[in-house]
């Protein structure tokens, strides 16, 4: 099974197949992807690879974020290797711009090691995960589609509330999950089962089928899809 990738969403545009059809897909650049740490069930209670994505200039990243990815000499670090700390292994490559883990188990992964968008060449679907676009604080009618009130006599300025959010005695509080107006957007979402178009390894990308969450630009998690 494929480890997964990182990656940013250039932007949507259309291809034709074979038969000359149409297919509307997201175009991602998905990697090459550091192998930063792998989390262990002995150390870190859980089984896990790290990876990273684009390097960030080391005059923008924190002593801690070099540190993450390059051996730094400091009294700490010489004071646990003289008490005969294991330091784990460092994956000696630039402070990297978005980090996150891939839980499992996954046999012939190294630290230090780069991978590509290679691995998605027998993949046929996969999950894409990112975050979706911010749209500030809506009202119901945009955030939760509702149709608004009548525009009849005796409905005055409330056309687009809500209304009633509870009962009168009992249960004589507002039930939770009430669905209301609020933030909108700016949230985890996850594509399932999404379509593998193309993969072009040379240029580091890979067309998915419709539409993938997030602006153009925005970081997205790939993985292949556990769902059948």
């Amino acid at each position: 099974m494929a480890i997964g990738l990182l990656g940013r969403k250039v932007g949507m545009t259309q291809i034709f197949d074979e038969s000359g059809n149409v297919v509307p897909v997201t175009v991602i650049e998905a990697g090459p992807c550091h192998v930063l740490q792998l989390r262990t069930k002995q150390r870190d209670g859980y089984e896990a690879v790290q990876l990273g994505y684009r390097d960030k200039p080391r005059r923008l990243a924190s002593r801690s974020q070099r540190g993450h990815v390059a051996k730094l000499d400091s009294k700490r670090s010489k004071s646990r290797a003289k008490a005969g700390v294991e330091i784990p292994a460092k994956a000696g490559c630039e402070p990297q711009r978005f980090i996150r883990e891939f839980r499992g188990s996954f046999e012939g992964v190294s630290v230090g090691q780069t991978l590509d968008v290679s691995q998605f060449a027998d993949v046929k679907r996969v999950d894409v995960v990112g975050t979706t676009k911010g749209r500030g604080t809506t009202g119901v009618m945009v955030r939760h589609n509702f149709h608004g009130q009548r525009a009849s006599h005796g409905v005055k300025k409330v056309h687009r509330h809500a209304g009633s959010i509870g009962q009168s005695q009992f249960p004589g509080h507002v039930p939770k999950g009430r669905r209301m107006g609020g933030q909108y957007g700016n949230q985890r979402s996850t594509m399932r089962n999404v379509k593998v178009v193309r993969v072009d390894v040379e240029n580091h990308l890979l067309l998915i089928y419709g539409a993938v969450p997030g602006p153009n630009g925005g970081y997205v998690m790939i993985k292949e899809t556990n769902k059948l």
